[in-house]
Parts: structure tokens; sequence; C-alpha cells
């Protein structure tokens, strides 16, 4: 009889182990999920950033060195992601792709009115309005440039709009974080709860508090490490189909981003699991053996 409630202990134990790491999954896959948007999101909105367009267009009859020489100029500045020499030729095709060949058959060839120009990309953290004026400022120091063309408007929309996407993901991920944290704190203090009478036991056999929490603790890190795994596979999975069906997110990857997505996610399960043992055995550690009965 006694062999008997021990195995049906031990599979209670067992099956209590196995539905913490299947429910930390879950949680730290949804959890891994969010993120996965988050940063997509941001490299989502750093590509809006990057392609807008920024002209500079070159007074008449300036010579094509010196358009290339400002190019160069432009390449190395820290702020610059890209440029694009455009010669008159080039902008009187772009022309014609967007109004028609008839009206630029109207103008006729030796009267081109279009002028040389660069077409710059900024790094995202400098598109925004600020930056832009200043940078401007600059430009327009230089003799050879006759005009700065940017829709100064689409770029105060783009930043403002991004501006409040942000804020809105920062809280719903403050919040999921949260939720998180609550769920596998309470999973793990069940998993405790189903074996408080093995702490009591160890203590009336004069365990020390640290004793009876090592073993404990020790389980709660390995069970986080195969729940971050799971949890992983689970998201690595997702994100291999999701490129299947629409490659173009290939073009908001960033391997950085992902390695700090898998390790943020890893020690999460680590962290969150060991800390909610060490508090949830605690709570056992202090209770009368009369109480255990009433909990």
């Amino acid at each position: 009889m006694a062999l008997k409630d021990d195995k049906y202990y031990r599979r209670r134990i067992s099956t209590s182990y196995f539905t913490t790491v299947i429910s930390m999954t879950l949680v730290l896959f949804t959890l891994g999920f969010f993120g996965l948007l988050m940063m997509h999101a941001q490299a989502l909105s750093d590509y809006i950033k990057e392609n807008i367009s920024f002209e500079i267009i070159v007074n008449p009859n300036v010579k094509e060195a010196d358009i290339l020489h400002l190019q160069k100029q432009l390449d190395i500045k820290s702020y610059v992601k890209s440029t694009e020499y455009i010669t008159r030729e080039e902008a009187i095709k772009r022309l014609a792709k967007t109004l028609g060949n008839d009206f630029v058959q109207f103008l006729g060839n030796d009267d081109n009115p279009l002028l040389p120009s660069i077409d710059v990309r900024f790094n995202a953290d400098w598109a925004n309005n600020d930056s832009i004026v200043k940078i401007e400022n600059r430009l327009m120091a230089n003799k050879i440039i006759k005009e700065v063309y940017y829709q100064k408007s689409l770029v105060h929309v783009i930043n403002r709009n991004l501006r409040k996407i942000g804020l809105v993901s920062l809280f719903l991920s403050a919040l999921l974080l949260i939720i998180a944290i609550a769920l596998i704190n309470n999973t793990i203090r069940l998993t405790i709860y189903s074996q408080r009478f093995i702490i009591n036991g160890m203590q009336l056999v004069g365990a020390t508090e640290s004793f009876i929490r090592r073993p404990f603790v020790v389980k709660s890190i390995f069970h986080g490490t195969y729940s971050a795994i799971l949890a992983l596979i689970l998201l690595t999975g997702l994100i291999t189909v999701a490129l299947e069906n629409i490659p173009e997110l290939a073009l908001l990857e960033n391997t950085r981003n992902m390695v700090i997505l898998y390790v943020s996610i890893l020690l999460l399960g680590i962290i969150i699991s060991a800390v909610s043992t060490w508090f949830a055995v605690g709570r056992y550690l202090h209770l009368r053996s009369d109480k255990l009965h009433l909990l």
C-alpha cells in the first residue's frame, strides 16, 4: 500500500513539473512572439525613415567633377546612409516614367529644364525635421547647391505616427512582461504547494533553509531552461514559416537583434523561474506543521 501511494505521489510531482514546463513554454513563446513583433516594427520604422527622399539640386553650369566631389563628401558623413548622383538625362527619364513620354517630348531634348541633383538617404536617427533642418542649413552654405528639397510635412507625419506606435508598443510590452511574470510565478507556486509536506519533513529532520531551497531552485533553473529552449524552437519555426510565405520580411531581419531576443528569452525563463521558486519555497519554510493542512 505504501509503495502504491509512493508511486502515485511521484506521478503527481512529475505531472506538476510537466505542467509547469508547458505553461512556462507557452508564456515565454508569447513573450518572444511579441518581442519579435516589436523588433520588426522598429526595423520597419527605420526602413521607412531611411527611404525618405532628400534631394540636393545643383546650380546650372556646375562641373560634374564638383558634383561628384560633393557626393563623396556626403558619403563620409555619419548621418548619411547612401547617395545617388542623378544627371539631367537621368532626371528627364524619371520624369517620363512619372508623367509620360508625351509630356517630355513636348519639352524637347534641347530644352531640358531639369538640373542635376544628388538623392540622399539619411540614417534613421537623423531622419527627423530638427536634424534635417540643421543639415539643410549647412548644405545651403555651399555655393554649388541651388536648393534642398524634401517633403517636410511627410517627415513630420511619419515621425509623429512612429513615435505614437512606439509608445503604445512600449506600454504593451511592459504589461505583457508583468502578466508573464505573474503567470509563471503562480504556476511555480502551485508546483511547490504540492511538495509542501516534503519541505516540512526536511525541516523536521534539521535541514537548514538554504539546504532545502537549493534542490528546488536548481530544478527550477533546469525547468526554466527547458521551457525557454522549447519556446525558442517554436519561435524559430514560426519565423521560418513566415519567411517562406512572406519573403519580404527578410529585409527586416537583423542578426544582432535576433541574438539579443533569443538570449533575453533564455535568461527570462531561468531568472523568473529561479526567483519565483526561491520565494515560493520560503513561504512554506516559515509555516507551522499544523497549518500546512489548512492551505
